[in-house]
């Protein structure tokens, strides 16, 4: 076997967190804007994220939820009528306290003392507290509801630590918000939207996660019960990556959202909220990324196929275009998971060799180079990018089919890499779960066995509360643990919990996490 030369200088297996750094880099999806824990993302990286929010969209509308948009400033009066959801952001709220800048005689701008705002403004964390005043305008009775609404914003949170995409201090994400008339219909609600996000993130990501609920010392703040879907990154770290609550009508009683129910009766309502961000795409980046960048599945790619003719500043130059041109006219003529294939064919000047390994980085899902040789024997060159080196040789593995078959089976193709991509990681995954786990004594070793990938672990729990409960959390924080959820549908517990000993409730998994 041929040593591979791979296109990155850092591998996951030397360090993980400098290797996740330089995808970025190397895959032009974002950098560093100036201000500590924002980012800039790049048109490679937010035509990602442009495809991940369309097909999230498509299936939020789909479930008869609409769009609308609410202020970026929250009055500070809002959190303060619910005093656990202001207690789990009050660390990370941005405040703005002025409304103007005046100079300070010495060159620079200071805020004016005149200008100090009656009431500090908080730029949303999250817009639970603005929404419920909303929705106590817009529902009176219920015939208002449900109320199903969602928007696509931006929000801050001031991290202490940052990482691009993953940890930022503001980011992009949606958040729905609905209000119902009882409890089952909330409830089915919440459920209803972790399952759109199992979904979505396991059909158009690629990336598989288990679905189960928070224990209570991971809820958000002022739920009353909220669930998840966790994903294993390729170090064996778990990421949230997504989330849905049910908030029973501590909300509805905070802002009013008051209802006058069929036999005249006033009502508080039940409300849910749920929400997903751009952390997707630090989570497709640690789970499908390689030695070489990144790795896009073919539904997220802003480009599906990326076509890089041979030029030689020579008049056979035209010809070659032309023949380009025609493949990818005819590739957009196919189809491909539900929609037609996205085709790019890459004109700008440079070397094929140094383009192919531009998009190599970028993650293309297919990436075709098409020389005179190629043309004047009707032929392609095809680099999957799933599937990228030959393993007897250590080049890349290029096929070369005739540009008719790979035109006719370009869709299969896209499709398989998908599934491909899925399977891999689903694999991964579940042979990275240790379980069978009856004592603390098991679980130490799993998390410090020398750097070795830890994975998760599944332990069964007597589901303690209070002051039981914060001994366990405890516990975990000693090893840089928490509790990830208890899988949705998972098998019942048989045993004892082996923080208690106590007879166990349930089962849950926990480990190490972004």
């Amino acid at each position: 076997m041929s040593q591979i030369r791979h296109a990155l200088s850092v591998k996951r297996s030397d360090d993980f967190a400098k290797w996740y750094q330089e995808v970025i880099n190397a895959a032009d999806l974002a950098e560093e804007s100036g201000v500590r824990g924002c980012m800039v993302i790049k048109p490679w990286g937010y035509g990602i994220w442009e495809r991940i929010q369309r097909l999230m969209d498509d299936r939020i509308k789909a479930a008869g939820v609409q769009n609308c948009y609410f202020p970026l400033f929250i009055p500070l009066a809002n959190f303060t009528r619910e005093a656990e959801h202001v207690e789990g952001f009050a660390k990370e709220m941005a405040v703005v306290t002025h409304h103007r800048l005046i100079s300070d005689g010495k060159g620079g701008l200071i805020p004016d003392p005149a200008a100090k705002l009656e009431e500090p403004l908080v730029v949303r964390p999250t817009s639970e507290t603005i929404i419920g005043d909303a929705m106590a305008r817009w529902v009176q009775s219920w015939r208002d509801l449900p109320l199903l609404t969602n928007q696509w914003a931006n929000v801050v949170r001031w991290e202490m630590r940052t990482r691009m995409f993953l940890r930022t201090s503001e980011f992009l994400w949606q958040e729905g918000h609905t209000a119902h008339e009882n409890r089952d219909q909330a409830i089915a609600e919440t459920h209803r939207a972790l399952e759109m996000y199992r979904a979505c993130v396991e059909e158009d990501l690629a990336v598989p996660v288990i679905a189960g609920e928070k224990p209570e010392n991971e809820r958000f703040p002022g739920a009353v019960e909220t669930w998840s879907i966790e994903a294993m990154m390729q170090d064996g770290k778990a990421l949230q990556a997504g989330t849905s609550h049910y908030l029973g009508t501590n909300f509805a009683h905070a802002a009013g959202i008051q209802y006058q129910d069929r036999e005249g009766a006033q009502q508080y309502c039940h409300t849910t909220s749920w929400g997903t961000s751009t952390r997707l795409i630090g989570g497709v980046i640690m789970t499908h990324g390689d030695d070489d960048g990144l790795r896009v599945p073919p539904a997220i790619a802003p480009q599906q196929i990326v076509i890089i003719p041979m030029l030689r500043e020579a008049p056979e130059d035209a010809a070659l275009l032309a023949y380009c041109e025609a493949v990818r006219a005819a590739l957009t003529a196919q189809t491909a998971l539900g929609e037609k294939v996205r085709v790019l064919l890459d004109t700008k000047p440079g070397k094929a060799a140094a383009k192919r390994w531009d998009w190599v980085r970028k993650g293309a899902p297919v990436i075709v180079e098409v020389g005179p040789r190629d043309m004047a024997e009707g032929k392609l060159a095809v680099l999957r990018r799933d599937a990228l080196w030959n393993a007897d040789n250590g080049k890349p593995a290029f096929t070369y089919p005739a540009h008719a078959d790979f035109t006719a089976e370009a869709g299969a193709l896209l499709e398989a890499i998908q599934q491909s991509l899925f399977d891999e990681a689903r694999n991964r995954r579940d042979a990275n779960i240790t379980r069978g786990v009856t004592d603390w004594a098991a679980v130490v070793a799993n998390f410090e066995n020398g750097g070795k990938y830890p994975g998760w672990v599944e332990v069964e729990w007597s589901k303690p509360t209070g002051a039981a409960l914060d001994a366990v959390v405890e516990k975990l924080k000693a090893l840089k643990l928490t509790i990830r959820n208890v899988p949705r549908g998972g098998e019942p517990a048989t045993g004892t919990c082996i923080f208690t000993g106590e007879p166990a409730a349930e089962r849950i998994l926990i480990a190490r996490a972004y």
